[in-house]
């Protein structure tokens, strides 16, 4: 086997003080370059062309397993999960992608399909360049509010790289269903042709002639932050009883990893209701904090029709939310018919490490092995023995490999290459991109860790470094229950499997709002949130 140049997915995520900031990974680089290579050619590894693919090109596509092909399921729409109406070539990835990924288990509950078509209405009724929208326009720019109107919004705001992007998008949208808003995102250049729109006939991109100017600037001392409102006592929540009362035209609710404690009363019940009254809140976080909304009680019934399994929240959300442009899809399916299709598994190693928490390669490469031969995803080599032919019936498992660095990926593949397994089983490696470091502002890099992203969800078996937002996306858009490498194994325990494929909330307050009182562990309040396994002072939902 010829080698093979590829390179790694990573977001960033630093860790500062306790908590440890998030700077998420938003891409990897590039993609291996095409080769048309001679059929008779042994040596030779076809390398992928990075370039736009043509709509007849994909359209041919068949999803391949093995040597035979996947026919396509009856359920497109993930048991009601998308909504119909959709031209299906201007996004075939959002039907397609499903045939190859394993067949997910959970079913979204009728109660959550119902209030998605509801939503879905809402937001043709009140999406951009819509009368409601104009007129809600006016209002914000009056300065003031006194009250909800007939469209009330949540403008998300990106922080960071590109999984804790996805995962931020997925609260702030639950957030918006919840209290029947209307989410928009603002999308940068380096955001551009990335993703699909989720919704028929309207779109969810911010109108770039939005009044409100440099929103990516916003940070906890903006003039109408939540928190500075509250702590300056120009606003308090008691208004939420008030049946007339001047309000702000909008409200900036600060929620990165490094918010303050007055930011963080959002998530109280009282702030809940009061920022109801607000027709514009505009968000920026980097948090998954979806397991904050499940303590709120004023949710909890709605929260347990729309999720009867509540560790599916997220796995249901992001499929009905992401899905790849024909763009991304190219540059997917060009990888994996070259690669990865005629596996008979396909094993998946995202592999993080965080700048301001260096683990040595030496250390990880062992983990990384220690781990995948200890739970039987890779067999053992013989060492003594070189890399003998292997029979025609012989299984193959192709690896692949997302890190910022090749040397993981080179290691591995050499190691495969240059030994007989004892299992008798072929082991190929590859690795799309390697940038070596991360570049989150630049479109470029995010193509390629969006990609990477969805070539991870194909997994059928995942490996993902602890408090990586990078992987947390691919395990819920894969519905898989990754194998985490922890930061600080315990002596014998290289990987620790996840319950569920929920996200972690790295950042949660400590702040019990029934108390009223500061330093509390919110994993004691409820049954169904709980320490996560990779971030010991995260919250994590549990069934």
């Amino acid at each position: 086997m010829g080698s093979m140049k590829r390179s790694t997915s990573c977001r960033i995520l630093a860790a500062v003080g306790g908590l440890e900031a998030k700077l998420e990974r938003n891409s990897t680089t590039t993609f291996v370059m095409s080769l048309v290579i001679p059929v008779l050619c042994l040596l030779c590894v076809p390398f992928l062309v990075y370039r736009r693919p043509t709509l007849e090109w994909l359209q041919t596509i068949r999803v391949t397993a093995g040597i035979g092909s996947v026919e396509s399921p009856e359920d497109k729409s993930l048991g009601g999960l998308l909504p119909p109406g959709f031209d299906e070539s201007s996004c075939l990835s959002r039907y397609q992608a499903a045939l190859y990924r394993k067949a997910s288990p959970h079913k979204p509950s009728p109660f959550l399909v119902e209030k998605l078509r509801r939503y879905e209405a809402l937001h043709r009724k009140c999406g951009p360049n819509t009368e409601l929208y104009n007129r809600s326009i006016q209002q914000l720019e009056s300065d003031h509010s006194t009250g909800p109107m007939e469209c009330n919004y949540v403008v998300w705001i990106p922080h960071y790289g590109l999984g804790n992007r996805v995962m931020s998008i997925v609260s702030g949208f639950l957030y918006a269903l919840l209290n029947d808003k209307v989410l928009l995102i603002h999308v940068d250049q380096d955001m551009e042709d990335l993703f699909c729109e989720p919704f028929p006939d309207t779109s969810w991109v911010l109108p770039k002639d939005f009044p409100i100017e440099n929103l990516g600037e916003f940070e906890g001392d903006a003039t109408l932050s939540y928190g500075k409102l509250i702590r300056d006592k120009i606003i308090n929540n008691d208004m939420r009883f008030a049946t007339k009362v001047t309000l702000p035209a909008y409200v900036y609710l600060h929620l990165p990893w490094y918010s303050k404690e007055w930011d963080r009363l959002f998530y109280c019940e009282d702030a809940q209701q009061m920022l109801r009254k607000i027709p514009w809140l505009l968000l920026r976080t980097d948090e998954y904090f979806v397991p904050s909304l499940f303590l709120v009680d004023e949710y909890a019934e709605d929260l347990q029709q729309l999720f009867p399994e509540r560790t599916t929240v997220f796995h249901h959300l992001v499929r009905y939310l992401f899905h790849p442009t024909n763009t991304v899809w190219g540059y997917v399916m060009r990888y994996y018919q070259g690669y990865l299709a005629k596996a008979d598994e396909r094993i998946g190693i995202q592999i993080r490490i965080f700048p301001l928490v260096p683990i040595p390669f030496e250390t990880m490469l062992n983990q990384i092995i220690n781990c995948t031969l200890s739970q039987h995803i890779l067999p053992a080599i013989d060492p003594q023995e070189p890399a003998a032919a292997p029979s025609n019936a012989a299984k193959v498992k192709a690896v692949l490999v997302t890190n910022l660095n090749s040397g993981y990926h080179d290691r591995l593949r050499d190691m495969y290459y240059e030994h007989s397994t004892t299992t008798g089983e072929v082991i190929t490696v590859h690795q799309p991109s390697h940038e070596k470091q991360q570049y989150t502002d630049q479109r470029s890099h995010n193509v390629k860790a969006w990609s990477e992203i969805t070539l991870l969800s194909f997994s059928d078996v995942l490996v993902t470094t602890a408090w990586s937002t990078f992987g947390y996306v691919a395990q819920g858009l894969g519905g898989l229950k990754p194998w985490i490498l922890p930061r600080h194994p315990r002596p014998g325990v290289a990987c620790v499997q996840a319950v569920s494929t929920e996200a972690c909330f790295h950042a949660p307050p400590d702040y019990d709002c029934k108390a009223r009182k500061g330093g509390a562990d919110l994993s004691a309040v409820a049954p169904f949130v709980r320490h996560c396994e990779d971030v010991e002072v995260g919250l994590k939902l549990f069934d």
